[in-house]
């Protein structure tokens, strides 16, 4: 779901990287040897499925720990790979894709936002995070559903519908489910549908009209019961400040 905005100075991720255990340090021979061994833990790791244990805490349990040098080292990798901010927000999406997003949902963001009496950095915040910045939308089989918002199909809905493994979390626990989403023809008209959701639905009357307070709509859109993501709140409101104080 990428809230730092300022990137870490030099210093800064030099300080934060974490240290190299103290068999890499001589060089030479010693170095080698233990770089190989922690590099097929690492590997090891990695190939056992603890290379996605940010997804969720029920990867987590089931995976044996590192060594104290893999440990190391892989944190030390991670830090390089996510440019030293200590954020995964943004799943791996690149500036240049995010913003190539943030472009092309402008004009829709723009009306919808001026229904709902909010900022349009924040419904594009709302995009963005429903969506993966628009990487990982949500298909009717092989075709893109333009459903940018994660919008279930309920028994009202008369359109077409996408059926996605989603993760929803019951008693605090991420559980993974198969649900039935709404499909559109393009993605002005999911924002539009997007729009008259929020607006019509008295669930959700609290998140209206709250202009740039991201939390005020993100609080509103939990009471109403838009998402189960305990921290769902913290994610919207942290990616919709990131983005309004970014020149895309």
């Amino acid at each position: 779901m990428s809230t730092q905005a300022t990137a870490a100075t030099m210093s800064n991720m030099t300080s934060a990287r974490p240290a190299l255990p103290a068999t890499f340090a001589g060089g030479g021979a010693g170095f080698s040897s233990a770089f190989q061994a922690v590099q097929s833990d690492v590997a090891s790791f990695i190939a056992e499925g603890g290379g996605s244990s940010l997804g969720g805490p029920d990867n987590a349990a089931s995976q044996a720990p590192l060594s104290a040098d893999g440990a190391a080292l892989r944190a030390r990798l991670a830090g390089q790979a996510i440019g030293g901010t200590g954020t995964v927000d943004d799943g791996g999406i690149d500036g240049d894709a995010q913003q190539q997003f943030l472009a092309t949902i402008r004009p829709h963001a723009e009306a919808a936002a001026a229904k709902l009496g909010v900022s349009p950095d924040i419904v594009a915040a709302h995009a963005a995070l429903e969506s993966g910045w628009g990487q990982r939308p949500l298909r009717n089989g092989t075709v893109d559903s333009n459903n940018l918002f994660g919008i279930k199909a309920g028994s009202q809905w008369q359109g077409d519908v996408a059926a996605n493994v989603t993760t929803e979390y019951e008693h605090g626990a991420a559980v993974k489910k198969v649900e039935k989403f709404r499909s559109y023809p393009d993605q002005a008209t999911a924002f539009r549908d997007y729009a008259d959701l929020l607006a019509s639905n008295p669930r959700y009357q609290t998140a209206l009209n709250a202009g740039n307070d991201a939390h005020a709509f993100a609080s509103g859109l939990a009471r109403g019961g838009y998402a189960t993501d305990p921290a769902y709140v913290q994610k919207l409101s942290k990616l919709a400040a990131r983005i309004a104080r970014t020149d895309y």
